[in-house]
Parts: structure tokens; sequence; C-alpha cells
């Protein structure tokens, strides 16, 4: 099991549940470190302190907050943990949601919550069947890296998961950043919703982290004294570049069935310009339609005519041939 990150306990009621938060992702990031070129030598950031420019040392450090200009508080960590908080060493269950209320751009970083010993299976076993049962989330207060925050917890594979949750006064009004008015056509809906049917897909299983794989191809060239890897092909389209939408929905449709090995002959559903008569008027899709049709059949009729018209010779030519 990952190391614990803190421990406390689940306040549900007047239920007690002893947990261990453990962190449910894993950082596969590659790290860089800084270093002197010259010599490849680390190099480090230095904690100076800016009155007497000296170097001070880990323990010599503490938390300080400016209430006026030249005029700074401190407050140790002590004080921190004995501030009179009910969620100091407690996830707090303040109440219950549906799951679809959650806006998900209030989640934040994700954690498991392990049983802390026998005397939590119990309750913790509990808790988990209830949320499994019902189509709500729990929504819970704790207080960690010194600040009170929101939770979520949910049920995930048999496990309690806490979502750290933004408060609603820190997610910014995005109504400010949307586009103004501008029409959009039906077909160009259409043509999108179908683009996402052919998109969709039940598991994200099969993504993976392509940048971190070009990177540590680098790295491992490097390292071998190997060429570097070529550079993926394909132009950057301008920043400015007007394009034809319902043309680029019909060619995208086309290369999602393409990708999955479906007939893509039916991906063009709308022509973005109807064709024209003489005279500059439009002509109705039915009766383009019809005419198509109809001179098909024309054709085909032509050809079954001039068929049985060499026919007929042939079988004429054979009987002057007997006599």
């Amino acid at each position: 099991m990952p190391r614990p990150l803190w421990a406390g306990a689940i306040s549900f009621g007047l239920v007690t549940i002893p947990v261990k938060i453990v962190s449910a992702t894993e950082d596969h990031d590659v790290h860089f470190h800084r270093v002197h070129l010259a010599d490849m030598g680390r190099v480090r950031t230095r904690k100076v302190c800016e009155l007497d420019d000296q170097v001070v040392s880990q323990d010599e450090i503490g938390k300080g907050y400016e209430v006026s200009t030249g005029e700074t508080v401190t407050v140790t960590d002590e004080e921190l943990e004995q501030m009179p908080l009910p969620t100091a060493k407690a996830i707090e269950i303040v109440a219950f949601v549906d799951a679809d209320s959650i806006d998900p751009v209030r989640i934040s970083d994700s954690y498991y919550l392990a049983a802390d010993g026998q005397v939590a299976a119990k309750p913790y076993t509990l808790l988990r069947k209830a949320l499994e049962r019902s189509s709500k989330v729990a929504v819970a207060k704790f207080a960690w890296h010194g600040r009170e925050r929101l939770g979520l917890l949910r049920i995930r594979e048999g496990a309690i998961v806490l979502h750290s949750m933004k408060w609603p006064d820190e997610v910014r009004n995005p109504q400010e950043l949307a586009p103004g008015a501008v029409e959009v056509g039906e077909e160009e809906i259409e043509q999108a919703l179908q683009l996402a049917d052919r998109m969709t897909i039940e598991d994200l299983a099969g993504f993976h982290d392509e940048y971190r794989q070009a990177l540590e191809d680098i790295i491992a060239a490097k390292s071998e004294g190997k060429p570097l890897p070529s550079p993926a092909g394909g132009e950057e389209k301008g920043k400015g570049e007007v394009v034809d939408l319902m043309a680029a929905l019909n060619a995208s449709v086309k290369a999602a069935k393409d990708s999955r090995g479906e007939d893509g002959e039916d991906a063009t559903v709308h022509e973005m310009r109807p064709a024209k008569k003489a005279g500059g008027r439009t002509a109705p899709a039915k009766k383009r339609a019809a005419s198509s049709k109809t001179a098909a059949a024309k054709k085909t009729t032509a050809r079954s005519s001039s068929a049985k018209k060499a026919t007929g010779r042939k079988t004429a030519a054979k009987k002057r041939s007997a006599s």
C-alpha cells in the first residue's frame, strides 16, 4: 500500500470510521534537474533571508502572514493543529446529493480512503453499501494542508474515494468567455452528432501519454549516443484559417468510419452548395435525384434494345446459312 498522507476518521452522524488517506493516482511524468551546462553540476534553490542575505535552514523557516505593510504575524504548526475546528481530524459528512448534480469543474485531486484497522471494517462497509445502493454521493468537509476543504465521497471498485472540491466562490463564471451569438445550421448539428456517435467508446484504458513516451525516447537516444527520433509530420494550420465547417464534419465522419473498418460511402450527408440549372436557378434535390434515376433507366433500356437487335441479327444469319 502507498504511504498514507493523512490519518483521521469519517464522521457520519454518530458513526465514526477510522481511515487513512492514500493517493489515488501516480505521477509518471519525466522530471528534470536544473544543471550547470558547463560541468553538469546540480543547480539548487537557496533559501535566503532578504534582510541579511543569509542562507537559512529549514528549521529556521516558519509561516508568516503580512497583515499590513511592514507588519507580519507568524503562525506555528502547533497553533494550526490546535484550532477549534471540528474537521481538524475528521472527514465530516454534511450532506448527500445526487451524483449528477456535481459540476466536474469543481472536482480537484482524488484519494482513496483505506480502513484504518479492524475496528473500521464494519462501519466502512456500511457506508460503502449505502452509497452503492443509492444514486447519491456524500458531501464532506475536512481540514488538510492548512485549510478547510470541501470533499466528495463516492465508491470505486469497493473502495471509498475522496475527491477534493473547489468551494463555490472558487469557480469563475465562464459566461464572459463564450462567443457571441452565432448561427449554426441543423445540418451541421446533425453531422456533429453523427461524428460524436462514431467516436463513442466504452473504455478509456487504451489511451496513453504519447508526449512522455516521445520524451523518454529522446532521453534514451541521447544517453546511448544515437540520433534523435525524427519529428512527427504534419503541417500546423494557421491560427486565423477559415474552414468549410460542413466539409470538415463530413471528412471527419468518413475518417471515423474508416478507422473502424466501416463502409464510408454514406459519410457525406449534405452538399454544401446545391447544383444549379442553366440560368442560375437551383435544382431541387428531389428533381435532381429523379432525373438521375430516369437517365440511368434510359441507358439500361437502350443497352437492352441493342442487345436484342444483335441477337436477332445473329439468328437470321444462322437460318440463311442453314438453307
